[in-house]
C-alpha cells in the first residue's frame, strides 16, 4: 500500500474532512504504512497537496484524488474528490486560499516566482508608457519575430506608422517563407479602453488580409471584444497585460539574472531491477 493509497482509505473510512496531521495519525493507529523518513507527517502533507484538486504548482501530480474543505477557514483539512459527483452537478469545484504553514516549499516558491513575475511586468509597462512613439514600433516587432513570426531574413517586420499617434499599421510575415500576411495595429494608451470604432477600423483596413493583431497598452471594452468575435477574420486582441507576459515569455526587453531549478524524487532509480 502506498502512502496516497492509506491517505483514501483513512478519508473514505471516517468520511468528514480531516488535517494532514490527524491523517498520519490514523495511518498509524490503523497499520496501513510503515514511514522510514524522519518527517513522516510532512510526507503525508506532501501527498496530500500534490494530488489535491486546484492546488496546480509544477510538482503537482495530474491525478487528484484529495480537496481542501472550503468550509475550514482556520486549518487545512482534506477529503477525497470525487470527479463524477462534480461532473453530475456540474458545479465548479475551487479550492480555497491555503494557509501559509501547510504550503510546500515548491509552493511557496512558486508563489514567489508569480509575485516577482507580476512585479516585473509593472515595470514593463511602465517603461513602455515612458518610450517614444517610434520605440513602441519597434517593441512590437521584435515581440512578434521573437514568437516566431517575420521568418529570419531583411524585410521579416515591414512597419509603416502615423507620425504622432502613439501606434503603428504594419504588415508583417506570418512565417519564414512569407506564405501569409498579419496587419498589426498597436496603440500605447494609458488608461484609455479600445473600443468597437478603433475595431471597426482596423477590420476597415484589412484590405486582402485575413489575419490581425491589434495590440494596446491598457484594454478592450467589451463592445470591441464582442465585435471581433463576429468577425470573419482572425483578429488576436493583446492587452496590456498579455503583452508585457509575452514578452517575458519570449524574452523581449528583459535580461535573466538567474535561473532556481526544482526537482522530485526519481523513483525508478531506486527500484529493484
Amino acid at each position: 500500500m502506498t502512502i496516497v493509497e492509506a491517505i483514501k482509505e483513512v478519508l473514505s473510512a471516517l468520511k468528514k474532512p480531516l488535517t494532514y496531521k490527524e491523517i498520519y495519525s490514523e495511518i498509524i493507529s490503523r497499520g496501513l504504512y510503515e514511514f522510514g523518513a524522519k518527517s513522516p507527517e510532512a510526507m503525508v502533507n506532501s501527498k496530500l497537496r500534490k494530488h489535491c484538486y486546484g492546488l496546480d504548482f509544477p510538482s503537482a501530480s495530474p491525478a487528484k484524488h484529495f480537496i481542501i474543505d472550503s468550509k475550514n477557514g482556520k486549518t487545512t483539512k482534506y477529503y477525497l474528490f470525487d470527479l463524477t459527483v462534480v461532473e453530475k452537478t456540474k458545479k465548479t469545484v475551487t479550492a480555497p486560499v491555503q494557509l501559509l504553514n501547510d504550503k510546500l516549499p515548491e509552493e511557496k516558491l512558486h508563489d514567489a516566482y508569480l509575485e516577482h513575475r507580476a512585479s516585473i511586468k509593472n515595470l514593463l509597462l511602465e517603461h513602455i508608457l515612458a518610450s517614444d512613439p517610434a520605440f513602441f514600433e519597434r517593441l512590437v516587432v521584435d515581440l512578434l519575430l521573437a514568437m516566431g513570426y517575420g521568418g529570419d531574413f531583411p524585410g521579416a517586420g515591414l512597419v509603416s506608422g502615423a507620425p504622432g499617434d502613439g501606434g503603428i499599421d504594419g504588415v508583417i510575415k506570418e512565417d519564414k517563407l512569407g506564405l501569409d500576411k498579419i496587419y498589426i495595429q498597436a496603440k500605447r494608451y494609458t488608461s484609455n479602453k479600445i473600443g468597437r470604432p478603433d475595431l471597426q477600423q482596423f477590420v476597415g483596413a484589412m484590405e486582402n488580409v485575413q489575419k490581425g493583431v491589434f495590440i494596446t497598452t491598457s484594454s478592450f471594452a467589451k463592445t470591441a471584444e464582442s465585435y471581433v468575435e463576429k468577425q470573419q477574420k482572425s483578429i488576436v486582441l493583446i492587452n496590456g497585460d498579455l503583452l508585457c507576459d509575452l514578452m517575458l515569455t519570449h524574452g523581449v526587453g528583459i535580461t535573466n539574472i538567474k535561473i532556481y531549478s526544482t526537482f522530485k524524487v526519481d523513483t525508478d532509480y531506486f527500484m529493484d531491477e
